[in-house]
């Protein structure tokens, strides 16, 4: 059904004009982003009507959705970054919010494993970045006390975050649309955003289903968010270039043989993390993701899919390119496991052997929305621009569900910063 929270708001051509002293803002996007950012204005901005505008005939039906549920304790974030300082924040408000409403959260840790003499210094260097974030509970182990954490992973050493946790994405972001509900905004199924053109000094948000006016915008549009970002306001950097990570789930009894999260030391010249294994909180355990480029922004399928406009989109810009020349060798090594399972788990085996290709099968994928600049250089960090009435989060990859609640907090703060519409 297209509405699903909260009650019907009525489109520009049949309603009586809100009154001067009501105002409204429009979040466009129902990820998990979008949600926490439309009820943290219903907290905040007591009276103000919040509507929440998704494409999608459900919530959460992209990025949130096909995550592999982890609550990231910060230890891969440069130390000051924007990152760095709302995944500390957001971890702790995810926690307080699931334990609140009694939702998933287990804190079933997280081990980051050297398997090479070579990754020491890489290791080292995390370890230190780790620290600098204030890693709760983070320690330094050998192999001994990996063994007695996770068994069946094998590493010179260790570092052992046992605060790390995994939740539901999707249940959270369902709660956050019933406190949207409760609070008086509506949120809107099965509507796509077509255009946002000035109305005097507001803005009309076009849609399928109809037109709504509203003081300020809020695009949390994840995966779209260049696209829709350029209409609003014309800036045409940074771009999406969409990653497809797929994932395997391990089948049988060989479920049991990781607790609970064995992740590899990643390669700082990626914001990807690397292939790992990951307890769900339904008890299954997946490895992945890889990082292949996605010739479909919404393609989820087992098997990669393509869309030409997608697709062209990516090729035509420069930026994709110069990315490609730098990074083509990954990038091939990545399409390797794409296309093979026995290619796949090869990495996977470093960090625990007793898991084959005969114990597992192939899942669904996820689609990253990265960033990159005109110069080929992945965007790192989290990029949110303000101005003019519109708020647009244009880069937040992972860890930006760990991260929602605080990076609601953040955009809240700029518009309250901005002063009115």
């Amino acid at each position: 059904m297209d509405q699903a929270y909260g009650p019907p708001p009525t489109c520009d051509h049949d309603r009586v004009a809100d009154p001067p002293s009501v105002h409204t803002v429009g979040v466009i996007g129902g990820g998990i982003v979008g949600l926490a950012v439309a009820r943290e204005l219903t907290r905040r901005r007591p009276g103000t009507k919040v509507l929440v505008l998704e494409k999608e005939d459900r919530l959460a039906a992209h990025q949130t959705g096909h995550n592999s549920g982890v609550v990231h304790a910060g230890i891969y974030y440069r130390p000051g970054s924007l990152k760095a300082e709302l995944c500390a924040r957001g971890r702790e408000l995810i926690r307080a919010y699931c334990l609140e409403h009694d939702l998933p959260y287990v804190e079933c840790g997280k081990l980051v494993v050297a398997v090479d003499p070579d990754e020491m210094e890489r290791f080292d260097a995390l370890e230190r970045t780790a620290t600098a974030n204030g890693v709760p509970g983070l320690r330094r182990i050998g192999p001994d006390e990996m063994s007695e954490i996770e068994p069946h992973a094998t590493g010179l050493a260790a570092l052992h975050s046992p605060r790390t946790a995994i939740t539901d994405y999707i249940a959270i972001a369902e709660h956050l649309a019933m406190e949207v509900a409760d609070a008086g905004g509506g949120v809107l199924l099965s509507t796509t955003v077509t255009d946002v053109t000035r109305s005097g000094t507001r803005r009309a948000i076009v849609t399928t289903t109809g037109a709504h006016t509203v003081d300020h915008v809020v695009v949390c549009a994840g995966l779209q968010a260049d696209r829709l970002g350029r209409r609003i306001d014309g800036q045409d950097e940074p771009r999406i270039v969409p990653f497809r990570g797929e994932y395997l789930t391990v089948t049988g009894p060989k479920r049991e043989l990781v607790r609970g999260m064995v992740y590899p030391v990643p390669d700082p010249r990626y914001p990807f993390l690397g292939v790992h294994f990951t307890r769900r909180v339904d008890g299954s355990l997946e490895i992945g993701p890889n990082a292949v480029l996605a010739l479909d922004r919404e393609g989820y399928g087992v098997r990669p899919g393509l869309r030409i406009g997608d697709a062209a989109t990516t090729l035509a810009h420069p930026g994709f390119w110069r990315m490609a020349r730098t990074h083509w060798r990954t990038g091939a090594r990545e399409v390797r496991g794409s296309l093979s399972t026995r290619a796949y788990l090869r990495t996977a085996q470093r960090y625990v052997s007793d898991i084959g290709p005969e114990d597992v099968v192939r899942a669904g994928a996820g689609v990253r929305a990265q960033a990159v600049a005109r110069d080929g250089s992945l965007v790192d960090d989290f990029v949110i621009v303000s101005g003019d009435g519109v708020t647009s989060v244009r880069n937040a990859p992972s860890p930006a569900a760990t991260s929602s609640l605080a990076i609601a907090e953040y955009v809240v703060d700029r518009m309250d910063a901005a002063g009115p519409a």
